[in-house]
Formats: C-alpha cells, sequence, structure tokens
C-alpha cells in the first residue's frame, strides 16, 4: 500500500482516478469472490450429503439456484458499477474455473471423498486469497478518501470542485 506521504504527493485528479480505477477493480475481484464461494458452498454441500448419510446417487446441485443467485448477484447488494466491464472473464475467474476443472467440480458426485476434500482446500485458499485481495483493495481505497477528505478540510482542494464521487467511500 502507499504511504500517506505518496499520497500526499499524488494530484487531485491522480487520486480520483486512482480511486475509481481501484472501485472498478473491487467490481471484479468482489464478483470472483462470490463465484468462489458458490462452487465452495456446493463442495462443502456434498461433503455435508456424504457426511450424513445422503443418497450415494443424490445431486446437490438441487440447491444450485438458490446458491448461485445468493452468491453470485450478491443478493440485494449494489450491482457491479461498470456494467460494460467484462467481469465474469477475470483472471480470478478463469484461475477459478482451471481449478474447477482439474479438480473434478462438474463430476462433483463421482468423486472418490479424498478428491471431494482436496478440491475444498484448493477452492478455501482461493476464496483466501481473493478476499485478502479485496481487502487490501478497500484499504487503498480508504485510504485514497481519506486523502480527498482531508485536502477539502484543510482547503488544500476547492470544496467547489468536489465530485460526487468524491463523497462516496
Amino acid at each position: 500500500m502507499t504511504s500517506d506521504d505518496d499520497l500526499a504527493q499524488m494530484s487531485l485528479s491522480d487520486l480520483r482516478d486512482e480511486r475509481v480505477r481501484l472501485q472498478a477493480d473491487d467490481d471484479r475481484v468482489s464478483y470472483a469472490r462470490r463465484a468462489v464461494q458458490s462452487r465452495l458452498d456446493i463442495v462443502r454441500a456434498e461433503q455435508d450429503r456424504r457426511a450424513h448419510g445422503g443418497d450415494a446417487d443424490g445431486d446437490v446441485t438441487g440447491g444450485l439456484r438458490r446458491v448461485l443467485s445468493q452468491q453470485l448477484t450478491g443478493g440485494p447488494a449494489r450491482p457491479p458499477r461498470d456494467d460494460g466491464a467484462d467481469i465474469a472473464s477475470s483472471a480470478e475467474v478463469r484461475r477459478l474455473d482451471e481449478l474447477c476443472a482439474a479438480g473434478g467440480f462438474s463430476h462433483l458426485a463421482e468423486l472418490d471423498d479424498e478428491s471431494v476434500a482436496a478440491l475444498e482446500a484448493d477452492l478455501a485458499q482461493l476464496e483466501r486469497e481473493v478476499s485478502s485481495d479485496r481487502r487490501e483493495r478497500f484499504a487503498r481505497i480508504d485510504a485514497l478518501s481519506g486523502e480527498l477528505v482531508r485536502r477539502y478540510r484543510d482547503g488544500a482542494a476547492d470544496i467547489d470542485g468536489v465530485s460526487a464521487d468524491d463523497l462516496r467511500s
């Protein structure tokens, strides 16, 4: 993360542009995180089905619509800021797809318990990594917002030039 001194050296325009860029990136990372979490939920549901003696021919995808509608759309959360962004084909989502393909996600019910456990562990690790990236992004956005507020409060920036985005954090 950039230090407060580095932020103080940035132009007002650069501060705003960087924050907008990071907010758009957050849409991508947030979508990827929800995609990872939805697949992780499905794998864990399969583990739970097996642990509780569910039907051997059973399939956990019956609840797939519920899982995907909650995770991928973010439920009642805000929609992506940039409808034109191709967030579903981000590097994180491609990595998720590769991990699931290698782990046999598409034929989950046919995997042995060890393979399901390995897939769960891989997905959980990816979820931790994506969540960490998102937390770092939020910290950076907060720092940029704080610097913008400081400039307006201290008179270093003209309040007449404040944009609606400057008020949003």
